[in-house]
This record gives C-alpha cells, sequence and structure tokens, in this order.
C-alpha cells in the first residue's frame, strides 16, 4: 500500500523518518526557544510512528502525529514506509 491509494476517511499510520533537532539520545527537542537562547540540540535523523492527519497528493506531504512525542511533523511521501491501518481503542476510566 502506498500514501496515494489510502481511502479518504480512513485511519493510517506509518514508519517515518524527518531530520530536526535531536538530544544526545536522539529524541527531538522542543523547538521553542528565545530570541538569543542557544539552540539544546544539534540537528540529526529522527525516527518513529506517527498518525496520519493529512497528506497533500500534490506536493507529496504528509503531516503525521508522532504516537510518542505527540508532535506534528510534516515529511514527504518518500520518507514513510509500512503503512497500517489504525485501531482506535476507547479508555474506560479506572474507576468503572
Amino acid at each position: 500500500m502506498q500514501i496515494q491509494d489510502i481511502p479518504a476517511g480512513e485511519s493510517w499510520a506509518c514508519r517515518f523518518r524527518t531530520t530536526t533537532f535531536v538530544d544526545s539520545e536522539g529524541e527531538p527537542i522542543d523547538p521553542h526557544v528565545q530570541v538569543g537562547e542557544a539552540h539544546p540540540g544539534s540537528p540529526g535523523e529522527y525516527e518513529s510512528i506517527g498518525v496520519i492527519q493529512v497528506r497533500d497528493q500534490a506536493s507529496e506531504l504528509v503531516q503525521l502525529q508522532c504516537i510518542k512525542t505527540l508532535r506534528q511533523f510534516t515529511v514527504s511521501f518518500a520518507a514513510c514506509w509500512d503503512l497500517d491501518t489504525v485501531e482506535w481503542l476507547e479508555e474506560t476510566p479506572a474507576d468503572e
């Protein structure tokens, strides 16, 4: 299955790769810094799994929400692989 072939209205996720600022363990860092403040990370590759939120067929870009960091990343179709459907489960409160 290719990203272009995903039927509209269905939830899918995929593995993705992007270049972003990461810490010494390779985890993405908070991108918000103040003017003049030193950036706490360095550029590096980050790989994770993301739920596809928006895809742009014309530019071949996809916006994903990383399941680990909950941050959004925009990456090319070429930087995505291993697509699969998402099964949403409702959490029940612990006191039920």
